[in-house]
């Protein structure tokens, strides 16, 4: 039977170990390996530890081998005539992260189809919410910025939260957290990721190439076909969707955009619904189980792959195409992406009077939007959604835990890093807005660390099931 509903993600996609399945010294080996990738706090962890190696290494005797490696370094994709050649850098902030972007995309389809963007009575806080972390920081940054020595290409630098960094200081906070916080937060995230996919398509876009974006218009319009047809197969979007980026980078919209797009032609739906599947399961298994001794080996009953292939196809068939990819390439997002972007632009060159350049209008407007806009902006605007009756507050949740995640949200790392590569170029303002995000975003995560961990614990059934180191072990976002 063939369905047409969007599902939601599980909150435990990984499945549990299998009984009788051996356990190898390999196993052995890689376990506490595995084991920290699964803590909820892993991507922000590895993020913060690259970040500290970019900061050392452009400090260190070796600084030059770091410009080298990002800036100097050239890689040519194509033949004579079409090919793309780029520094290494621009690889990492053109190419992978339009991965970073397509999980982005991924989870923003999810959320407004089934999650806490669904509905307008769902959505209404978090969404007001992140208007006033985006308005606040970038008024403050303009105050700071409009007169002598200002900058105001970068007032949308301190707009941004980074959602690694922000739950996994929450998933390090565990039970003193209730869930509808983490919810509330990741919800507010992924609306402030829309503002600045917005913001990009908008406001740092170049030249226009006419032929170009037309011709991505057509490819991305080939891929709302395969949607319409129900083409479930990866790799279909895989080939369109690279194509679609090629264009989109040389129409001179950021090809990251195309990462977004790409996502949101992604089927959410399944084929079977869960009592057909359950029907379906139980038959194969059962067939399984009559077609031979469990003792011989599976390589010699043909009859018995033929059920697994089955099996494995009805396991397709329930799951829609964007949980999978999702599924399949957030770990690749947290724990290659965004640490290697990391490692490409955190290494800050703190050189000469490095006080004058942190009171720079560019540092201290970023800095300040950070900290303060974003305090600000999120607690008023939380407030002032309540106070109008548009929604409440999330359950089980203080508007002192409201105010330490307002603080969480001035954690702007990985997308300000981003925004500020793209309105400043390269040069002395780049490295003073790099300054101002490092300096904001280390104030905002501790203050913002001290006061949840200053309140009290939840009880087991708030917190119960969440992603810290003893809970969740999917590597997807909450909520999943």
């Amino acid at each position: 039977m063939i369905r047409g509903r969007a599902v939601p993600a599980t909150r435990h996609m990984q499945p549990t170990r299998i009984p009788g399945a051996t356990r190898r010294p390999i196993d052995q080996l890689l376990s506490p390996i595995q084991s920290f990738f699964k803590v909820g706090a892993a991507g922000g962890i590895l993020l913060m530890a690259c970040t500290v190696i970019a900061l050392v290494w452009a400090n260190s005797a070796w600084a030059d081998s770091y410009h080298h490696l990002w800036h100097e370094v050239r890689f040519r994709i194509g033949t004579d005539g079409l090919y793309l050649e780029k520094t290494l850098g621009h690889w990492v902030n053109d190419g992978l992260m339009a991965v970073f972007f397509f999980v982005v995309g991924l989870e923003i389809k999810r959320e407004l189809l089934v999650g806490e963007l669904a509905t307008l009575r769902k959505a209404a806080v978090p969404i007001v919410a992140a208007i006033g972390g985006i308005a606040a920081p970038a008024l403050l940054f303009v105050a700071l910025n409009a007169g002598e020595g200002g900058d105001l290409r970068g007032w949308a630098v301190p707009t941004a939260t980074d959602i690694a960094f922000a739950i996994g200081i929450l998933a390090l906070l565990g039970s003193r957290v209730p869930i509808g916080l983490k919810v509330f937060l990741t919800a507010l995230a992924i609306v402030d990721d829309i503002g600045a996919v917005l913001i990009i398509a908008v406001f740092y876009t170049s030249g226009i190439d006419v032929v170009a974006l037309a011709i991505s218009g057509g490819l991305l319009a080939v891929m709302v076909g395969f949607n319409r047809l129900h083409v479930r197969s990866p790799l279909a979007y895989f080939i369109v969707g690279a194509l679609m980026w090629i264009a989109v980078l040389k129409s001179g919209v950021h090809a990251t955009i195309a990462g977004v797009l790409a996502a949101f032609t992604v089927p959410a739906r399944v084929r079977i619904d869960a009592a057909d599947f359950t029907a379906f399961g139980r038959g194969v298994l059962d067939r399984f189980a009559a077609k031979g001794d469990d003792r011989a080996d599976l390589m010699t009953n043909a009859e018995r792959q033929r059920l697994v292939h089955g099996l494995e196809k009805g396991c397709e068939h329930i799951q829609p195409p964007l949980l999978r990819l999702e599924h399949a390439l957030h770990p690749w997002s947290s724990f290659l992406v965004m640490p290697v972007f990391a490692l490409a632009n955190a290494g800050v060159h703190l050189q000469g009077d490095v006080l004058d350049a942190l009171l720079s209008p560019v540092s201290l407007g970023v800095a300040v939007g950070l900290v303060a806009g974003k305090q600000i902006g999120v607690t008023l605007a939380t407030w002032l959604a309540v106070r109008m009756g548009w929604g409440s507050l999330p359950e089980n949740t203080t508007w002192r835990q409201i105010y330490g995640a307002s603080w969480l949200a001035g954690i702007g790392f990985t997308m300000s890093m981003f925004i500020a590569g793209l309105g400043f170029g390269t040069g002395d303002t780049l490295e003073e807005a790099k300054m101002g995000i490092l300096a904001g975003s280390l104030v905002a995560g501790t203050v913002g660390f001290l006061l949840l961990r200053s309140g009290a614990p939840t009880t087991p059934a708030a917190s119960e099931g969440e992603g810290d180191a003893a809970g969740d072990p999917s590597p997807m976002r909450e909520p999943g």
